[in-house]
């Protein structure tokens, strides 16, 4: 639901307030940045996020101001963003970005059994690379003891999209200038083996599976 939080404020006609798209542009990324108050100064914080239904997920070890912060209950803002597309306009002031934005609200809480820890790194596992957890050793009692996982519940949030062409002013467009989009295109490339790796050991097939792909 839109509220005075929420609300999209410049250009409200490119917010979004549906699960479905909000959660669409969340299941795109892995990486967020987590905004919250510690000792009475803001920081902002990259780390690597999963999603099931309405919870994200962040893990770290037990010494992280900010899990330790967080745990506490105190409200949290995270934002995740794609660009799409370099907007180049005919003037300077109407170059602008396609993207993709999403910010969300909520409260986060500590993770305390185990066999939930396991299933929240796996849920952040699979947001980066599915299937990966299956083929790897999964973490040692000693490791689960040193590492701190949140499940944040969002309360609220909205997206905002940007999807267009070059929007310059009515009198620029008989200027000898170029104009246009240049797309932004990401993408992962051919695996490369450890130097330590053990002869015969093929590439795995969650790792076969990104290769080269636009992501």
């Amino acid at each position: 639901m839109k509220s005075d939080k929420t609300k999209v404020k410049r250009r409200p006609d490119r917010g979004f307030y549906d699960k479905e798209t909000v959660y669409a542009i969340l299941d795109k990324e892995f990486i967020c940045q987590i905004a919250f108050v510690f000792e009475g100064y803001p920081v902002v914080i990259p780390t690597i996020y999963g999603r099931k239904d309405d919870s994200l997920y962040f893990h770290g070890a037990n010494v992280s101001r900010m899990l330790q912060t967080m745990e506490q209950g105190v409200p949290v803002s995270i934002n995740v963003t794609r660009t799409n597309a370099l907007v180049l306009a005919r003037s300077a002031f109407h170059h602008s970005l396609n993207y993709e934005s999403v910010t969300v609200f909520g409260k986060a809480k500590l993770v305390q059994d185990d066999a939930d820890k396991l299933e929240a790194l796996k849920i952040i596992s699979d947001q980066i690379l599915k299937n990966r957890w299956s083929e790897v050793r999964l973490p040692s009692e000693k490791e689960l003891n040193v590492t701190k996982v949140l499940k944040m519940t969002i309360s609220e949030g909205s997206a905002k999209i940007r999807n267009e062409g070059v929007g310059d002013d009515k009198e620029d467009y008989d200027l000898d200038i170029w104009a246009g989009l240049v797309p932004i295109h990401r993408s992962y490339g051919e695996a490369e083996p450890d130097d330590k790796l053990k002869s015969g050991i093929e590439t795995p097939d969650s790792v076969k599976s990104i290769e080269n792909e636009e992501f």
